[in-house]
């Protein structure tokens, strides 16, 4: 059995248990590897996109990274030909002023109808932080608010879901910004889509914050760490990933589970990558119970 024969294999056997599965793998490692490897993106997007079915998945999540005039076609092509499912996009843009949001919002909207080919039904959006990692004014907090209502409406006229992210930027001072995007948003339209990795970072407890905002939790994005550094695979470290799926099963959530891994220049790597993709797929699966 070659290797494309392999691939097509495994995603047969995992195609029946995958089947509006609630796991999913995030292209941001992809681009990740490019830039270890010292390799333009487009240089490694068939090797790259081959891994998520050879891992077992059959829902990845991208980023508008993947959206660009040279990539888009290709891309578009690859997730063809693998069969894979998108049922989130990731985007970003500025937030915190009105010309900022309607350029946001339209690329959104575009990124988001662009999808739809392939099972999308909710768009992850990261408003753009300040230079240098600056705290926002009340003022920029409020008008980011008002954009995000207006997002979140006009992709739920699309019968898309608007689920916010985060880095570490928007923790600073106890959850400020992210907090003050849930009290100021409307629950029907906008929902949170949460990085355990840098609410961990921000010295603070996952599943307790999984337990503030509960039911507005739609969408999780996973990795471990140890002694501070980002793991090859998903798998136990230094966060209490038990707690947080304990957590979101006493709450009866059913977020998309994504798979987002991201190596730093001291992440230990001792396994092949194809294999990192796999054992995160098994570990994610046991623990979350999909």
């Amino acid at each position: 059995m070659n290797r494309r024969q392999a691939i097509a294999a495994l995603a047969a056997s995992v195609s029946a248990n995958s089947a509006g599965s609630r796991l999913s793998f995030q292209g941001y490692i992809w681009y990740n590897m490019a830039s270890r490897a010292k390799k333009p993106l487009a240089e490694m997007l068939d090797e790259m996109f081959a891994t998520a079915p050879f891992g077992g998945y059959t829902n990845i999540e991208l980023s508008t990274t993947y959206f660009t005039p040279q990539l888009q076609d290709r891309v578009l092509h690859l997730v063809r030909r693998h069969k894979l499912n998108m049922p989130s996009v990731y985007v970003g843009g500025g937030m915190h002023t009105e010309a900022l949001a309607e350029k946001s919002i339209a690329r959104a909207l575009e990124v988001g109808a662009l999808c739809k080919e392939f099972g999308c039904t909710a768009v992850v959006h990261n408003p753009d932080t300040l230079p240098k990692g600056a705290a926002k004014s009340d003022g920029e907090l409020a008008v980011q608010a008002r954009s995000i209502n207006e997002m979140g409406k006009a992709l739920a006229a699309r019968n898309l879901q608007l689920r916010i992210h985060h880095h570490g930027v928007e923790l600073n001072d106890k959850a400020r910004e992210v907090r003050h995007i849930l009290a100021h948003t409307d629950p029907k339209n906008v929902t949170f889509c949460m990085d355990v990795e840098f609410v961990y970072r921000s010295e603070m407890n996952p599943s307790a914050f999984i337990d503030e905002i509960g039911p507005r939790v739609t969408e999780l994005h996973l990795r471990n760490r140890t002694n501070n550094s980002p793991l090859q695979s998903f798998e136990p470290g230094d966060i209490d990933y038990a707690a947080v799926a304990k957590t979101v099963a006493r709450l009866k959530l059913k977020p998309l589970v994504v798979v987002e891994l991201a190596y730093h220049d001291d992440t230990v790597i001792t396994r092949p990558f194809n294999e990192n993709v796999r054992r995160s797929r098994v570990y994610a699966e046991k623990l979350f119970n999909l």
